[in-house]
């Protein structure tokens, strides 16, 4: 208890702390830990809730090998395959999510990166959500290069989406055909186009806690403040059909250390959030402050309807926008 109150005091202080330092917080009671994430939480961004939703805009049949995929042309998945969906088609789901209250409405297409004909598509896509709605927009298009990010930001975009998924460390047995410095490479481009980036990972793909540390200690030096935390769910068909899904305490316990290493972001609770009992309540009082709401890329999410009532009880405000 006392090393969680200290580490408690030198981050309300304004200081960081060390891997080191979060790694003592592997061990702590449970309940203080989560306890004392959440008052971290509410002083720095107060009680603040930043929802999102997302659409496949375009599934399947990607050439990237990453072991938890169902999109993957590497596993052999049931995944719907489909090309990039059409125009209205896109704007009526973000019509529909921006009706229902969500802030932020984000693009996805599968494959390392889209081509420059769909990124005219979808910048298109983009202009027409733009001209009827009011929804933040975001993308995630693959390992885009800085001029393909700046036409995205000129169409609208405000945040670029792309995991680290793992650790350095551990990503090379989660993925062959592109590196984690090809990741940073593209989320470099995103910022120095004038993006703001949501950058997380996938919690459960047999990484251990030390991986986890280290992720979030270089999401913090990249200065990202929105993190999506994924549990894998593992897929029929995929290398990782036969993980061990993740604990809510497990997930909890993640959830209060990232809240200690990156005490001033939006920690998103994104896929797999419907595989707990309780949808994700407990880590909203662990330090989470984000979600992401509705269906998720193949698999089910939370509904739009069920999220903003668990949110609105747990005393959240789910209008803020910045940027």
């Amino acid at each position: 208890m006392k090393i969680i109150q200290d580490l408690k005091k030198k981050i309300l202080k304004g200081n960081y702390i060390t891997k080191e330092e979060a790694l003592l917080l592997c061990n702590q009671p449970l309940k203080d830990l989560g306890d004392a994430a959440n008052e971290i939480r509410e002083y720095f961004c107060g009680n603040k809730f930043d929802i999102c939703s997302i659409v496949n805009a375009k599934s399947g049949m990607c050439s990237e090998d990453c072991k938890y995929c169902a999109q993957s042309a590497y596993n052999k998945t049931d995944v719907q395959i489909h090309d990039l969906l059409e125009k209205d088609e896109v704007v009526k789901l973000a019509k529909y999510n921006s009706s229902k209250g969500i802030i932020r409405f984000s693009i996805v297409a599968s494959g390392k990166k889209i081509s420059n004909e769909e990124l005219e598509q979808i910048c298109d896509i983009i202009t027409a959500i733009k001209a009827e709605t009011s929804i933040r927009i975001c993308a995630s298009l693959g390992l885009l290069n800085e001029n393909q990010f700046i036409k995205l930001k000129n169409a609208g975009v405000t945040r670029i989406h792309n995991n680290l998924e793992t650790s350095r460390n551990y990503f090379q047995n989660i993925c062959t055909t592109h590196t984690y410095d090809d990741k940073i490479k593209a989320i470099n481009a995103a910022k120095n186009a004038g993006l703001n980036v949501c950058s997380g990972g996938i919690f459960g793909l047999g990484e251990s806690m030390e991986d986890r540390i280290d992720m979030a200690v270089d999401i913090r030096e990249l200065d990202i403040l929105s993190i999506p935390i994924n549990v894998l769910i593992p897929i029929k068909g995929t290398p990782l059909e036969n993980n061990k899904i993740l604990s809510n305490e497990e997930l909890c316990r993640i959830v209060a250390i990232y809240r200690f290493i990156l005490p001033n972001s939006y920690i998103r609770l994104a896929g797999g959030r419907g595989l707990l009992n309780d949808k994700g309540l407990k880590s909203f009082q662990s330090g989470s402050n984000a979600a992401i709401s509705g269906d998720m890329l193949t698999t089910k999410g939370i509904s739009i309807d069920y999220d903003m009532s668990m949110i609105k009880k747990l005393g959240y405000d789910a209008t803020y926008r910045d940027n």
